[in-house]
Order: structure tokens, then C-alpha cells, then sequence
């Protein structure tokens, strides 16, 4: 009777990948194409590289086997399909943790978010961020409310980097929230990350582009919660996350819908630049 309770405990501990798929609502036109694919993998073949692709320091590596391995694969599915078997074996990590399978969950949707990023940028469901994705699949990388923390360093010491996601809820009332929630996973589940600074790299810190908004502005309050230690004014990725378009694309071109839109459009059309920034938690 024990034996059989435990049998079933361990049953209830995996994630297939298609439930999964289900679970982070993976777009039906992505699901439908993958059930092919998922049948000309082998995946105990390939056990190494997956094995590799959930650890940090291994992954960016199995990552490039893994792509020499499929060589011309259509939208990259295949690779997908590998992130989505490691990403369902990861829920049994999670049960060991007892992280709530909310984080899971939130943390998984990143998949579906890159894919109708990529959508919308291209037209097609693809995956191009699997160069990304192994921190969610390495356990490096949480989805904690509104925002994203990844582990990292800063000054040679443990740190936790700040990722504003498209999807996020960029009200300051959900921001404080957000990091609060973090501050208790920390406590919970990472003490060794309790008490450390926090970092944010990104277009949002841009002091341009603080200048051209109102002081009650949700981007300039998430800006006073940093110090800024550096500027990059050539960076161009605010253009993909902004207009959702590739940051190549010819300014004269970009879509005017929103007042943001059209003032940073301005600022590119009179030969300027908004550009990025780093900065550290106050």
C-alpha cells in the first residue's frame, strides 16, 4: 500500500511536455506543428545536451551542440521542443524546492511570450530566443509577478538582475509588489540571495528617454529605484521592445500608435538616439 502511494506520488511530480504546452498556453498553430516534430526527436540520443541545457554554466554550450545537431530546422522548432522537454523535467526540481507551481507556470510562459513576440515582429511562430531561455531552464531565472529576477554577480558578489518582461503590469503599485514577492522567494527558497543589490540593464533606465516623460510617468518612477552606473546611447534594442519591429528598421517607418511611440520616434527621426542604461537598486 505504501509502495503504491509513493508510486503515485512520483507519478503526480512529472510534467509532460504537450501538458505543459497546455498549461502555458502555447499558441494552438505552434502545439499543432510540434506534435510532428516531438515524433522525429529521440530524445534519450540527445540526454547529454539536455542534460547540460539546465545547468548554467553548461548550457550555452549543449545550446550550440544542439543547434549543430538539428542543422536546418524550420523556426527553430525542434530546438523548442528540447526547451519544452527540459522545461517540463524542471517541474520535478520545482516539487523538491515547493516553489508554488504559479512561478512555474509564469516562469514557463516565457516561451509562449518570445513566440508572440516573434509574431509580431515577423509574421511567423518561431522560436529565436533559445539563446535566452536556458536561465528559465537552468533555475536561474524566476518569474515572480510582474517582473523577472535572474541570479548574476555585482562587485564579485551575489546579485539578482531585474527583467521587465512585454507582458509585464508596469504600474509602480505592481512593481513593489513584484519585488516584494522576490524578496520572499529569496527567504524561502535562495537565502544565499537574501539582502543582495539588485541590478537592471535596460532601454527603461535610459535617461533620454526619461526626459521626455512626465515626472508621474510609471517608467521615471521605476527609474528613481536606481542608481545609474552606466549608459550605453547606441543601444537600439528599445526599438524591437517599443515597436515591435526589428531594430534595424528604417525610423521613418515606425508606428506612431501610442505618445511614447511618437516621441521617441521624433527623437530617432531628428538623427538622436534613446540608447540603454545600468543601474543598481538604491
Amino acid at each position: 500500500m505504501l509502495q503504491w502511494f509513493y508510486l503515485i506520488r512520483q507519478e503526480e511530480k512529472k510534467m509532460e511536455l504537450f501538458e505543459l504546452c497546455r498549461k502555458i498556453q502555447l499558441q494552438k498553430e505552434v502545439v499543432s506543428r510540434l506534435y510532428d516534430v516531438v515524433k522525429n526527436i529521440h530524445f534519450p540520443v540527445l540526454a547529454d545536451q539536455l542534460d547540460r541545457l539546465t545547468d548554467i554554466r553548461t548550457a550555452p554550450e549543449a545550446y550550440e551542440e544542439l543547434k549543430n545537431y538539428f542543422g536546418e530546422d524550420p523556426d527553430n522548432l525542434s530546438l523548442l521542443a528540447c526547451s519544452l522537454e527540459c522545461a517540463a523535467r524542471d517541474y520535478e526540481k520545482y516539487r523538491q524546492k515547493h516553489i508554488p507551481d504559479e512561478i512555474y507556470v509564469d516562469t514557463m510562459k516565457c516561451f509562449t511570450r518570445f513566440i508572440g513576440e516573434c509574431y509580431a515582429e515577423t509574421g511567423r511562430y518561431a522560436f529565436d530566443r533559445g539563446w535566452w531561455t536556458y536561465r528559465q531552464l537552468s533555475m536561474t531565472l524566476f518569474r515572480i509577478g510582474a517582473l523577472e529576477y535572474e541570479w548574476t554577480r555585482y562587485e564579485n558578489k551575489p546579485a539578482i538582475a531585474v527583467h521587465i518582461p512585454s507582458d509585464a503590469d508596469f504600474r509602480d503599485a505592481s512593481v513593489e509588489e513584484s519585488l516584494r514577492q522576490s524578496v520572499e522567494f529569496c527567504k524561502k527558497y535562495y537565502p544565499e540571495y537574501t539582502g543582495c543589490r539588485y541590478t537592471c540593464d535596460s532601454w527603461l533606465l535610459s535617461p533620454k528617454l526619461g526626459a521626455l516623460l512626465d515626472e508621474s510617468s510609471n517608467i521615471r518612477k521605476f527609474q528613481r529605484r536606481f542608481d545609474l552606473i552606466s549608459t550605453n546611447p547606441d543601444d537600439r534594442e528599445f526599438i524591437q521592445w517599443l515597436f515591435h519591429v526589428s531594430a534595424e528598421t528604417d525610423c521613418r517607418k515606425l508606428k506612431e500608435d501610442t505618445s511614447l511611440q511618437r516621441k521617441v520616434k521624433k527623437v530617432l527621426l531628428e538623427g538622436d538616439n534613446i540608447g540603454s542604461a545600468y543601474g543598481v537598486m538604491r
